[in-house]
This record gives C-alpha cells, sequence and structure tokens, in this order.
C-alpha cells in the first residue's frame, strides 16, 4: 500500500517505519510512505507557506497553493508507483469520526481490493493523501477543490495533524494482509459493533483478585459464550452508543452468568 503524507514535518512520520507492528510491516513492503513539505512548493525565498485569515482573527491560514502543488506531486508519485487513483484525505477537527469500518475500507482500497465497505472486488490499488494542518487550518479553497474527504480521530484540538495521521495510518497498516495473524484483527474492538472482552493472564491470583473460574475450565463453549456476555456487559456499560444501532440482546437477559469478574463490579478492598 502506498501512503503519502503532506507535512511541515515530515520527520514526525519517520516513527512509524521505526518501530512495533508498522514497522515491521514496512521492512515486509506491505506499506511504502513519502512525506511532502509545502514549503518545498513555496513561491517565494522565505518559502511561506501561512499568512492572516481574511476577515482577521488570530493565527495563521495554510495557503492553498503549496498545499495543491503537493497534493498533485503526491498523486503523480502513486500513479508512477502503480496506483489506479488517489485518494487525498484531510486531518480535520471538523472532519466525520474515523472508525473501525472505514479505516478497514482504506486498508481494502489500498491493496486493491474493492473500494468500499464490504466489497470484495480486485481492483487496482488506491493510493491514500493524508494532509496534516496546521495552525488555524487550510484555505477552504484547497479542501474544496483537492480533498476527497475530512477525517477526524476524535473532539479535542492537537497542534496539527501529524499525530492524528500517524494513528491513521498505524490502524491502516495493521489491517494489511501479513502485518498480523488473521484471528487478531478478526476478534477486537469494534469488529463486531462491541468492546473486546476483558483480558488475563499469569499469575492465577495477583494481590488477592483472581482469574474467572470459568478461563480456567477448558470449557471451550462456555469461555465463548463468558466472553461474548462481557463484550456486550463492557459496551452496554463503557460505550452505549455503539448498540443503538445494533441488534444486539441486552446483556441483562443472559441466562446465566459465569463466576468470576464481571463488568461494572466496583473496586474492593
Amino acid at each position: 500500500m502506498r501512503i503519502d503524507v503532506v507535512t511541515l514535518f515530515p520527520e514526525m512520520l519517520e516513527v512509524l517505519a521505526q518501530y512495533g507492528i508498522s514497522r515491521r510491516a514496512h521492512e515486509q513492503g506491505a506499506w511504502q510512505m513519502a512525506c511532502w513539505d509545502p514549503r518545498s512548493f513555496a513561491g517565494d525565498v522565505h518559502r511561506t507557506v501561512d499568512d492572516r485569515p481574511f476577515g482577521g482573527g488570530p493565527g495563521m491560514v495554510l495557503m492553498a497553493e503549496p498545499l495543491a502543488q503537493c497534493v498533485e506531486a503526491a498523486t503523480a508519485a502513486q500513479r508512477a508507483a502503480g496506483c489506479e487513483r488517489s485518494h487525498v484525505v484531510a486531518l480535520s477537527a471538523s472532519g466525520a469520526p474515523l472508525r473501525d469500518a472505514r479505516v478497514r475500507a482504506l486498508a481494502r482500497a489500498g491493496q486493491g481490493v474493492g473500494h468500499g465497505v464490504g466489497q470484495n472486488t480486485t481492483t487496482a490499488a488506491v493510493g491514500l493523501v493524508l494532509v496534516c494542518g496546521r495552525y488555524e487550518g487550510m484555505d477552504q479553497r484547497f479542501v474544496d477543490a483537492c480533498v476527497d474527504e475530512e477525517v477526524s480521530i476524535g473532539d479535542f484540538i492537537l497542534s496539527g495533524g501529524e499525530i492524528a495521521a500517524m494513528a491513521l495510518i498505524d490502524a491502516v497498516v495493521r489491517q494489511l494482509p501479513g502485518t498480523m495473524k488473521p484471528e487478531s484483527v478478526q476478534d477486537e474492538s469494534f469488529v463486531t459493533g462491541r468492546l473486546d472482552v476483558p483480558h488475563y493472564t499469569r499469575p492465577e491470583t495477583w494481590r488477592g483478585r483472581a482469574v474467572p473460574p470459568v478461563l480456567l475450565s477448558g470449557h471451550h463453549a462456555r469461555i465463548a459464550a463468558w466472553r461474548q456476555e462481557q463484550s456486550l456487559a463492557r459496551t452496554q456499560q463503557m460505550r452505549p452508543d455503539l448498540l443503538q444501532d445494533a441488534a444486539v440482546p441486552d446483556p441483562g437477559s443472559q441466562s446465566r452468568t459465569w463466576q468470576g469478574a464481571v463488568v461494572g463490579q466496583g473496586k474492593t478492598d
């Protein structure tokens, strides 16, 4: 998968190829990244890429032309690398919230498998271009002319779009084939519209807190039922919004409650 990033701070993105799962996937050739600095496309000797906003107000705004030339250079490079087309995403506080389904769709498109959620048709790969804002934001004319999608990673403000871009890249890369075991990405939070289950490891008892007995029973059917119950209850407690549009049973309606830690249990002495 080819990912290009428009950023004033290319060095920030380098860590993705240096650590963890994204490093291993990069070394295996599962994804490649190139960064484009708008300063390289500035039209003056001072390499100016921002200016004061029309209408007044605090801060500075990233100028449209350097950003547009960055995107044009990135998309041209993606075509040369074999991408059928490019999808330009601006990291923006006003963008649509990034969800797991969208991450998986972007990963599939980057591999050339479908272009939308649930599609499995094989096509040429789509390159991903991420545009990182800074200061008060980007000239809206650039967004209107050059950006396909605006994405937000949460209802809070960052100093720039680089951290958001890194989060998106990490989320997408871990979905690429060979990056992780298939069962690892198929059995985690949000895949089924619910949160993941509580996890435990050795020792069996830690500071007076025991592992739920059902997990030590070796009874696979009971363990599976316990995990489903816990997933539902945990989602209801921590993220009830995920259940609003999902046809799932009420966690309290389960016919059996397995022994052990139950979601919602308060701190005990």
